[in-house]
């Protein structure tokens, strides 16, 4: 077995990167890994709390410092947080590593997360807001994905059980 993660999951916010991820770990026998979480657990506070008292520059910042590690020291199921691929160095790291983008419409989105106000990029506006983000991150998504798996109207066993044959992964 080669050195890295035997999947890295991508998508929006409330795509079901943790649910799915989880369910993939549990199928393949592997640990799971939330760069999000990893952040929370290394500063003690929420992400909304970092975006409000630090910054979006801040977070990023850590982020890419969480995302680089997880590549380096995972070898399991890995979800990077929504924003993770915006940056040019985190999109490099991903070359070559079996990367699901799990995407969905704005109309998935209202249904899983409500689009409330605390995720911290949604806070006014949240259908317009989520519309650009994925206007803007769609393409990145897309770029660093070797898979792309809809998970629109579909359960998390079922959106699991997609990536599994796109990457062509065998469960334990």
């Amino acid at each position: 077995m080669t050195a890295g993660p035997l999947v890295v999951l991508v998508g929006p916010m409330g795509s079901g990167k943790s649910t799915v991820g989880v369910l993939l770990a549990e199928r393949l026998g592997a640990a799971y890994r939330d760069t999000d979480a990893d952040i929370v657990a290394a500063e003690g506070r929420e992400i909304s709390d970092i975006f409000v008292e630090d910054g979006e520059e801040h977070f990023r910042a850590l982020e890419r410092a969480a995302v680089a590690a997880a590549v380096a020291e995972h070898e399991g199921v890995l979800a990077l947080g929504g924003g993770a691929i915006l940056d040019a160095g985190t999109r490099a790291l991903l070359t070559g590593l079996p990367v699901a983008y799990l995407s969905m419409d704005v109309e998935e989105a209202v249904r899983r997360v409500g689009l409330n106000t605390a995720r911290p990029l949604l806070a006014v506006n949240p259908r317009r807001q989520w519309r650009e983000l994925m206007d803007a991150r769609r393409h990145l998504y897309t770029e660093v994905a070797r898979v792309v798996v809809t998970t629109d109207e579909r359960t998390p066993e079922e959106v699991a059980q997609a990536v599994l044959d796109a990457l062509e992964l065998k469960d334990v």
